[in-house]
């Protein structure tokens, strides 16, 4: 009896095989394929990204900033995949644009540039490109620019947001305040180091020399050192200075005046009423020092003796 309820090992082969799905074995086959193609992509990604990074490696070895066109733009900026930030400046060099401002900012970004390629803590997670107006038109015109010099920082992942683009008529675009906004992006900190500018030191010894040579030779008579008249031109020209802002142009290095690159019109005032220009500041300057002239010759008309027609010019 034991052995006839016993069932056969191939009759329980049997069974189990019976109750397996007739549509498992392409559902698994399916599933194999897709996770093969799955690994191909990840890995042509990553070889992908191995050669971009190995590409833009190879252009900061030879140039600490390296030039763009719009083919260059769209591959290693745009598309991805990307694991390292890029900060642009888009500028208009080309001698026909006439842009000093573009000339200035760009001197200011190689510095800024030089200072991070050649940092002990330089690496493939940050470079520095530019586009050229002439040479990337169709970039301008993608990303809805009408404005040059202006610097981006493109993120490794996403796209740019507001704060992304630096706020140059702001801030200036020193090379520090570059630096910080990089740092406040990237969290990568890069360290300035400009070359050395003899300029100012020269500048001072000759003020210095120039003015210890005039009391020498007038060492005898040194009464025009007590000449009220002479204390209060040079108390102008430092209070005219100061109020028409040179003291800020100085600190934050804004640009003389701004060109539009497009249809090539001149601004020499500042829209913004937290910025200005270096002219903006010279025609204050005048200004201020044409109404102070007015007020000294009211003032020498009315005091004054002498004849009535010179007063009344006055």
């Amino acid at each position: 009896m034991g052995a006839r309820a016993a069932p056969s090992r191939r009759r329980l082969a049997g069974r189990r095989l019976r109750y397996l799905p007739t549509g498992s074995f392409p559902f698994l086959l399916l599933l194999l394929l897709l996770c093969i193609q799955l690994g191909g992509g990840q890995k042509k990604k990553e070889n992908l990204l191995a050669e971009k990074v190995e590409q833009l490696m190879e252009w900061s070895s030879r140039r600490s900033i390296f030039r763009m066109n719009g083919d260059k733009f769209r591959k290693f900026i745009k598309a991805p995949p990307r694991n390292y930030s890029m900060i642009v400046m888009f500028t208009a060099l080309q001698p026909q644009r006439q842009c000093s401002v573009c000339r200035q900012a760009n001197e200011e970004y190689q510095i800024l540039a030089n200072s991070w390629r050649y940092s002990s803590a330089f690496c493939n997670k940050l470079f520095f490109s530019m586009v050229d107006y002439d040479e990337g038109t169709d970039v301008f015109q993608q990303l809805n620019m009408n404005s040059a010099p202006t610097f981006m920082h493109f993120p490794p992942k996403g796209r740019p947001k507001r704060a992304d683009t630096f706020d140059l008529q702001r801030i200036g675009f020193a090379a520090e305040q570059l630096a910080k906004w990089i740092a406040d992006r990237t969290d990568v900190h890069i360290r300035v180091f400009r070359p050395p500018n003899y300029s100012g030191t020269i500048a001072l010894a000759l003020l210095v020399s120039l003015v210890g040579g005039l009391l020498y030779l007038r060492r005898n008579n040194l009464e025009f050192i007590y000449n009220k008249t002479g204390w209060a031109m040079v108390s102008l020209c430092i209070v005219f200075a100061m109020t028409s802002g040179q003291m800020w142009n100085h600190i934050r290095g804004p640009p003389y005046a701004h060109k539009n690159p497009h249809n090539g019109q001149v601004s020499y005032i500042h829209g913004s009423s937290q910025a200005q220009f270096v002219a903006e500041s010279h025609i204050i300057l005048v200004l201020n020092a044409a109404i102070t002239m007015g007020m000294v010759l009211l003032n020498e008309a009315a005091t004054s003796k002498g004849d009535v027609g010179k007063r009344r010019t006055f």
